[in-house]
């Protein structure tokens, strides 16, 4: 398969998946319709769906222009989303697989940013959204801390170290700056963040990261881990420390960052 990362807005991605043996090709989350259509154009390629991860519109907005210039084709969003996402054609269930050419692609459903959030796992990808950035997660607008926990260490957690994690705004060097205050003697999240900040200057995107690496630097997948713990303690001295809590207590932290 062929994966190609569009800069979109301000800091979106979006995502072109080609199925190479077929030739078909879905977007993920086109926030915007002209970067879309210019990659198309440079790859040579048509689309044949698009994929949305929630129904905020950063991540659906040029869904209406894509149908205008490719009519008829499949929009996939989560069956709670109906009416939320322009164009929306299937409404998928969690677990749900569905076919783009030889492709089998699986719905994760990670209710928590928003009730209808969905990751897209394809082989080792997985198409985050706004659920899992590089090194951090999206605010909790529709669903509780508890879900958001559940959906990053428990749907997203359960797939493999090597999965590849493209999501949905380049966030990763402020991401990384939170995870340093909170863990300021972790050498891991020192050095990532050195890469990012050279890797961004040369003009190259953060996405892909790695599960693996995400749970040595991602403090919303460390919960469990001492360091982060005692973070915690020194905000909320009575904090029972259970995983769920130690998340509240993070995502208000970094919601003020």
């Amino acid at each position: 398969m062929l994966i190609r990362s569009i800069p979109c807005l301000q800091d979106n991605y979006a995502y072109l998946l080609r199925c190479e043996q077929t030739g078909q090709t879905a977007v993920i989350d086109p926030s915007e319709a002209l970067p879309v259509l210019k990659a198309l154009q440079k790859e040579g390629l048509s689309l044949h769906a698009i994929l949305n991860t929630h129904h905020h519109g950063d991540h659906t907005g040029g869904n209406s222009e894509l149908l205008r210039h490719f009519p008829g084709i499949p929009v996939y969003g989560h069956g709670s989303d109906q009416g939320r996402i322009a164009g929306q054609t299937h409404f998928l269930a969690a677990g749900e697989v569905f076919e783009l050419g030889k492709l089998s692609i699986q719905a994760l459903h990670n209710p928590g940013h928003t009730h209808g959030a969905v990751s897209y796992a394809v082989h080792d990808a997985l198409f985050t959204g706004d659920t899992l950035f590089g090194a951090g997660c999206g605010r909790v607008f529709e669903g509780t801390p508890a879900q958001m926990y559940h959906s990053l260490n428990q749907v997203i957690g359960a797939c493999p170290e090597n999965t590849r994690l493209f999501f949905g705004h380049e966030y990763t060097r402020k991401n990384l700056e939170f995870a340093l205050h909170v863990e300021p003697e972790n050498p891991a999240i020192a050095d990532r963040l050195a890469a990012i900040t050279a890797l961004l200057q040369s003009g190259n995107f953060s996405t892909p990261s790695e599960l693996g690496l995400e749970r040595l630097t991602n403090p919303f997948l460390r919960c469990e881990v001492p360091a982060v713990q005692a973070f915690v303690k020194r905000i909320e001295a009575e904090n029972p420390l259970t995983p769920v809590e130690v998340f509240r207590v993070l995502r208000a932290q970094k919601d003020r960052f």
